[in-house]
């Protein structure tokens, strides 16, 4: 299975002023885009508990899965949980057909796949707003090294950096 993060950035760094600041409040319309792009090829997208609770629908066009501890939590319909380690994860969703996973947040959900070795690809959105303090990218200290694929000026002064995970 091919799996990839895809994240909204602020030029500072941050995927939000805090857990519950929903993306959709400071991204760029090209982002939106994009996301829905490349989350509709993928076919599945993975969030976490927190993050999925921004927004709490099911996502048209793809199937929507909520990594969690507590999947009792999550009555919405059209939208799947999942817990488990990553690794788990991924070999259960491999096993029912999953060809590509969007790993789309939050901070803990991108570490822990990362840190698993279970990253092909990174998408990031870099959007021309600064927030000074907010949630980074990632919560746990990791080192991965990166090869960059791709650069693109996808609108609305949004940048799309794609990178490859070695």
């Amino acid at each position: 299975m091919k799996t990839f993060i895809i994240a909204a950035l602020t030029a500072d760094g941050y995927i939000g002023q805090d857990a519950g600041h929903l993306s959709t409040r400071w991204t760029s319309h090209a982002d939106k885009v994009f996301f829905t792009q490349k989350t509709k090829e993928a076919g599945a997208a993975l969030f976490g508990r927190t993050t999925f609770e921004t927004f709490n629908r099911a996502l048209p066009g793809r199937r929507t899965i909520v990594y969690t501890t507590r999947p009792e939590s999550i009555t919405t319909e059209g939208v799947e949980t999942i817990k488990g380690s990553p690794a788990e994860v991924v070999a259960a969703l491999q096993a029912q057909g999953v060809e590509h996973l969007a790993i789309c947040g939050g901070a803990h959900v991108y570490a822990e796949f990362l840190a698993a070795g279970l990253v092909d690809e990174i998408f990031i959105t870099i959007h021309p707003v600064v927030f000074g303090a907010g949630v980074p990218l990632f919560r746990e200290p990791l080192e991965k090294q990166l090869k960059l694929l791709d650069v693109q000026n996808i609108g609305d002064d949004t940048v799309m950096l794609h990178y490859s995970v070695s």
